[in-house]
C-alpha cells in the first residue's frame, strides 16, 4: 500500500474503532456484546493453536533437553570424579594406617632383640625374577644394605639379602626351598634347621631325635657367626606337626611361619646385630588361658519333715528338756 492521505486516513480510522471496541468489552464485563464473536474466534482458532502448539512443543522441549543436558553432565561428570577422589582418599587412609601398624609392629620387634634397622618397603614380587619366593625392597647400597643381611617384620623372620643395587636389593623369602636357616626351640634350646617348602609350612630337622617337643612350641633363629645371614632370636615360626624319627639320629618338625609371606609389605633390614643373644625374648608373650568356670553344685530339693523324722541337710533340732524325777528315800 502507497503512502497517501487516503492510507494514513484509514489507519487511524481502524485505530479509532479498535480501541472503541476495547472500551465496549471492557465496559460490558461478562455481557459484553464481543463475547459471543471472541468464543467463535476461539472454536475456530483453537484447534489450530493446539496443533501447532502440539508440532513445536516437541522441538522446544528437545531444545530444552539439549540445552540442560551439559549441564546434566557436567554436573554428573563433576560427582564422579568427586567420588572417585573420596574413595582414593579412603583406600590411602586404609594403607597408611595399615602401613602405620606394621610399622609399629616392626620397632617393638626390633627393640625387643636390640636390632639397627633399615626401614624399607616391598615393592616387586619374585613372578618377575624367575619365579622363586623372592620380593624386592626400596633400599640398597646407597641406604646401607648389604648382601647375606637379615630381614624381618613386625611378625618374624622375612629372609636375607641376596643381591644389592644402588637402591634396591633382592630378599629370599624364609619359605623358598632354597632357603635354609639354623633354629632354637623355645625353653628347652634344641637345635636345628629349618627349610622353606614354598605355601607349605617349613620343615625342620632337630639334631636330637629323641627331643620332646609339642604342637604349638616355637622356634627362633640361632644365629651366625658375626650376625650373617641371620641374626639371633628372631621368631620363626610354630610347630603345627612332628614326625616321629622312627629311631633316626633327627626329628622332622612342621613349623607354621609367623609371616605371610604373600602380604608383605613394610619390612627392616637389620644393619648391626644384637650385642647379646636375645634368646626368647622376642617372642610375643603367650596368651594366658582363661579359668574355667566352675560348675554349681545341683541344689538339693526340700522336702517337708515328717513327724519324728529329722529335717535334712540341716543340723539336729535341739533336745527338748524333760525333767526326771528323782526317786530316794526321805
Amino acid at each position: 500500500m502507497r503512502d497517501t492521505k487516503e492510507s494514513r486516513l484509514l489507519l487511524v480510522l481502524l485505530v479509532v474503532v479498535a480501541f472503541a471496541l476495547i472500551t465496549v468489552d471492557i465496559r460490558g464485563g461478562e455481557n459484553s456484546p464481543l463475547d459471543r464473536p471472541r468464543q467463535a474466534a476461539q472454536s475456530v482458532f483453537g484447534p489450530v493453536e493446539n496443533a501447532v502448539s502440539g508440532v513445536v512443543d516437541p522441538v522446544g522441549n528437545a531444545v530444552d533437553a539439549v540445552r540442560d543436558s551439559g549441564g546434566r553432565s557436567s554436573t554428573i561428570s563433576r560427582l564422579e570424579r568427586e567420588n572417585a577422589a573420596l574413595k582414593q582418599q579412603l583406600g590411602s587412609k586404609d594403607i597408611t594406617r595399615n602401613r602405620a601398624q606394621e610399622l609399629d609392629k616392626l620397632l617393638k620387634t626390633a627393640g625387643a632383640g636390640q636390632y639397627a634397622i633399615k626401614g624399607a618397603q616391598v615393592i616387586a614380587i619374585g613372578a618377575a625374577q624367575g619365579f622363586s619366593w623372592t620380593v624386592t625392597i626400596d633400599a640398597g647400597s646407597h641406604d646401607g644394605i648389604a648382601r647375606d643381611m637379615t630381614v624381618i617384620n613386625g611378625d618374624g623372620l622375612v629372609g636375607r639379602v641376596t643381591t644389592v643395587g644402588p637402591s634396591t636389593a633382592t630378599v629370599l623369602l624364609a619359605n623358598d626351598p632354597d632357603f635354609t636357616v639354623g633354629t632354637r626351640l623355645e625353653n628347652s634350646m634344641e637345635l636345628g634347621f629349618a627349610s622353606g617348602q614354598g605355601d607349605r609350612p617349613m620343615r625342620v630337622q632337630l639334631l636330637n631325635g629323641k627331643a620332646a617337643v609339642h604342637k604349638g612350641d616355637r622356634l627362633v633363629t640361632f644365629g651366625s657367626e658375626a650376625g650373617k645371614p641371620f641374626v639371633p632370636g628372631v621368631p620363626v615360626g610354630k610347630i603345627v606337626g612332628v614326625d616321629p624319627s622312627g629311631g633316626n639320629l633327627t626329628k622332622t618338625l612342621l613349623v607354621q611361619p609367623f609371616v605371610g609371606f604373600t602380604r608383605l609389605d613394610v619390612v627392616g633390614v637389620v644393619v648391626v646385630g644384637p650385642r647379646t643373644d636375645p634368646r626368647d625374648s622376642v617372642l610375643p608373650p603367650r596368651p594366658t588361658p582363661s579359668p574355667k568356670p566352675k560348675p554349681k553344685a545341683p541344689a538339693s530339693p526340700t522336702t517337708p519333715a515328717s513327724p519324728g523324722s529329722t529335717p535334712t541337710g540341716g543340723a539336729l533340732p535341739p533336745a527338748t528338756p524333760t525333767n526326771t524325777p528323782t526317786s530316794g528315800r526321805g
